[in-house]
């Protein structure tokens, strides 16, 4: 009986298939990066507006882009799984990049609901709970050691 053994093969097929890999991975991080672009573009924009319009006593900018980043990130997720079949790049583009830079909170936001559809309600409980605790905790770290330096 013989063995099959992993031997290069004389056409080059192992080098091609790894440089294909590599542009492919190029490609990804570009559409991650315009996607990044456009969602701090917005950000900043939407920031600024909002800071011009409303009191600082509360961070209504803040607040306005955790409710539409993950209203985007929920309506995309949802709709190009269920509803439409869509290029794959479209969510390196919008759910990563986009909503990515935007604001991370939208994919908090989204997997507590994906825990909530599937009935995890302790899970969903936990990751609300905890996320907020430890966040908010955080912040205080980090300002403490700031203002510690």
């Amino acid at each position: 009986m013989e063995f099959a053994v992993n031997r290069p093969r004389a056409d080059n097929s192992y080098r091609s298939l790894y440089r294909t890999l590599q542009e492919d991975s190029i490609v990804n991080y570009l559409w991650i990066a315009v996607g990044a672009v456009a969602g701090a573009s917005a950000r900043y924009f939407l920031s600024g507006l909002i800071a011009r319009n409303f009191s600082a006593t509360f961070p209504y900018g803040t607040l306005l882009i955790n409710i539409t980043g993950s209203l985007v990130l929920g309506f995309f997720l949802v709709y190009s799984t269920e509803r439409v079949l869509l290029d794959p790049r479209w969510r390196l583009l919008v759910a990563i990049g986009f909503c990515g830079s935007y604001t991370t909170f939208s994919s908090y936001a989204f997997e507590s609901f994906a825990l909530m559809e599937q009935g995890q309600w302790l899970l969903m409980s936990a990751n609300i709970l905890v996320s907020n605790a430890l966040c908010l905790a955080a912040v205080l770290a980090g300002a403490a050691l700031a203002r510690g330096l």
